[in-house]
């Protein structure tokens, strides 16, 4: 995976200028709309506190989850790509689709947040469910995580393997952590990637950097 193809840019501003179905595949994670980029609140009682990551890191709040894209967006997004899955999609308005994925996180009856998560595809498939764990110490990954809505690595992994197809140009417009840079490096997808916050950009490159380094050791 080349490094160079993940930028710190506005995607929108960046699919203006691509070609009809330049893509194969975009995979995409866009805000959601619900507040949920540092601090979330206690449906029970309304009060705000800290969203924290396993090990008690605070995120900062930066206001980006407070909108969902608007038209513009998602009319740039498949312009530019052939087929597209979209996490979140429940939040937006988008054509009928019989492809939804469910994935279900695996968590505990007593578990606070979002027991799963769906995806909108473009794709004319039957829904799939994939079950993976992604919460407490039982987790799929070892990781550290730098974002509030971070993704396991093998959550991309498994779209890349179920809907990809060898030689395919993937595109990501909000890149986060880099959970799927490191998916399409450890299955040789040529991916493209934007993210706008520099924060965020400059944890996920580090990140991809230290995990080509050492799939490059063994």
């Amino acid at each position: 995976m080349d490094i160079n193809k993940i930028h710190n840019q506005d995607c929108l501003e960046a699919m203006k200028l691509m070609q009809d179905n330049q893509f194969n595949l975009a995979i995409v994670d866009p805000p959601y709309g619900i507040g949920f980029d540092g601090e979330v609140k206690e449906m029970a009682n309304n009060k705000s506190k800290k969203w924290n990551n396993a090990k008690g890191k605070n995120y900062k709040r930066k206001e980006w989850d407070s909108n969902t894209p608007n038209d513009v967006y998602f009319n740039e997004l498949m312009r530019v790509s052939i087929n597209q899955i979209i996490w979140g999609a429940n939040y937006f308005s988008l054509p009928q689709s019989s492809g939804w994925i469910f994935w279900d996180k695996g968590v505990a009856k007593d578990f606070t947040l979002s027991p799963g998560e769906l995806a909108w595809t473009s794709y004319n498939k039957s829904l799939k469910k994939i079950e993976l764990l992604w919460a407490g110490f039982r987790k799929c990954e070892t990781t550290d995580r730098i974002h509030p809505t971070q993704k396991p690595v093998k959550l991309y992994e498994w779209l890349l393997i179920n809907y990809a197809n060898k030689g395919d140009k993937i595109l990501d417009t909000h890149l986060g952590s880099g959970s799927i840079a490191i998916a399409c490096h450890n299955l040789g997808y040529d991916l493209t990637g934007y993210e706008l916050d520099k924060e965020y950009y400059d944890n996920a490159i580090k990140r991809i950097k230290n995990h080509q380094a050492q799939t490059r050791i063994f």
